[in-house]
């Protein structure tokens, strides 16, 4: 088998990796009616124990990066999935209440933090700086094919099962990829060594990496466009419901839609980067996430549920793309040395906003005059964090640009130059 067959047999594994992590994630929206029925709680208590799944999920993200520098990759993977599967099952006990509930989802969310910058940095391995995106971008779907394939699946499962079953049909899948990986995963030729393409070849501090203008407005762009996934992967089937008056089948095909409208979105800004001859600045990025916080805040703002559905499936969906530019920006300024710790620093920033999404937009619907104008505002917030940060790419985004300033300061401290 070539090295480029190799490198997509890997991304498809590790696809199907991202594609479980998202599904893990999901559960809890889906069910989230029945849950707050059968356990009595409210939305701000359903919101405590949705953000815990991001209590130690930031600092996870960070300090299992750092470990790429010892630990193969492959083997924090093949941990990571053990860890998911046994965070899960617990929720089948009959018994398990709120209490096991935040408890498996604090254990869940710090095996599933270092989940994309450890499989981001795995699959840079297996390709040069030129060819990432595309994979990238195929990577990243695993969020928006999570969501499609849990949410019909998952939906029969609490119809039929309940939905204490739902946590346990993820928990087995992620048991299965586990097996999977165990038996093929291996680390790509790029692993342990750059590029020859203009990439810094000597270690750089770390501050100069992380205060460049490509790594902050990557960071933050990443925060707003995850603080818009997670609130909806959270709260967006009970908004369906009870804002707008569809089932919780009709709200299931819906959020599958959207997730599969995601999708599309990210493998064709990959296809169409991968065809550029030259490097793209932010600037592209940046005007698409301000076109996604327009359609937010119109989303918001209507009435017509025809048009909240044409939004969802179209231009809310623009900002995800600084999902993938953000991960391949910042390892383009990164020596491969320092790529994972580097990806790491920057899921921890984007992870703040799954820890903080969840609990603010229920506690704002829960303290409004009404839940329709509670989520109104909730969006409203989305729209604004879109907007500055889609602005601050326009401005910022820059990685040929910090990549060149990266190697010069390699350079320098490799011939003894300070300053």
């Amino acid at each position: 088998m070539t090295q480029h067959s190799s490198g997509w047999q890997t991304t498809w594994a590790l696809l199907v990796f991202m594609l479980v992590n998202f599904a893990d994630k999901t559960v809890l929206g889906l069910a989230a009616n029945p849950i707050m029925d059968d356990l009595g709680l409210t939305r701000e208590e359903f919101g405590t124990a949705s953000a815990a799944f991001f209590a130690l999920f930031s600092v996870s993200a960070l300090a299992v990066s750092y470990l790429t520098r010892t630990v193969r990759t492959t083997v924090l993977l093949l941990v990571m999935a053990l860890l998911w599967s046994a965070a899960q099952l617990p929720m089948l006990w009959t018994a398990a209440g709120f209490g096991t509930l935040v408890a498996t989802r604090v254990l869940l969310g710090a095996a599933e933090g270092p989940a994309m910058p450890v499989a981001t940095h795995h699959l840079h391995g297996w390709f040069e700086q030129r060819e990432r995106t595309l994979p990238t971008a195929v990577l990243l779907t695993g969020a928006a094919a999570g969501v499609a394939v849990a949410a019909p699946t998952l939906t029969l499962v609490i119809d039929h099962f309940g939905w204490r079953w739902a946590f346990g049909a993820v928990g087995l899948v992620g048991l299965a990829w586990a097996a999977y990986w165990a038996l093929r995963g291996t680390e790509g030729p790029y692993a342990r060594r750059a590029e020859e393409d203009g990439a810094p070849q000597e270690s750089v501090p770390y501050h100069r990496i992380l205060l460049s203008g490509t790594w902050i407005s990557a960071a933050l762009g990443a925060f707003a466009a995850y603080w818009m996934l997670s609130a909806n992967l959270t709260w967006m089937p009970d908004y369906l419901e009870s804002v707008t008056g569809l089932s919780l089948h009709q709200a299931g095909i819906l959020v599958t839609g959207a997730a599969l409208a995601n999708g599309v979105v990210l493998v064709g800004h990959g296809l169409l980067v991968g065809r550029r001859p030259k490097p793209q600045s932010g600037a592209g990025t940046g005007a698409l996430m301000c076109l996604a916080a327009v359609a937010v805040g119109v989303f918001a703002l209507t009435d017509a549920v025809w048009l909240k559905v044409l939004l969802m499936l179209g231009p809310m969906a623009l900002g995800n793309v600084i999902m993938t530019v953000s991960q391949t920006a910042c390892a383009r300024i990164a020596p491969a040395s320092q790529r994972g710790v580097v990806l790491g620093a920057l899921a921890f920033v984007y992870a703040l906003a799954g820890a903080l999404s969840p609990w603010a937009v229920g506690r704002v619907v829960d303290t409004a005059d009404s839940v329709a104008s509670g989520y109104r505002a909730a969006f409203l917030l989305t729209s604004v964090l879109l907007g500055l940060t889609g602005l601050l790419a326009l401005a910022l985004l820059r990685p040929e640009r910090d990549a060149r300033r990266m190697a010069d300061t390699a350079r320098d401290r490799s011939c003894g130059v300070t300053g």
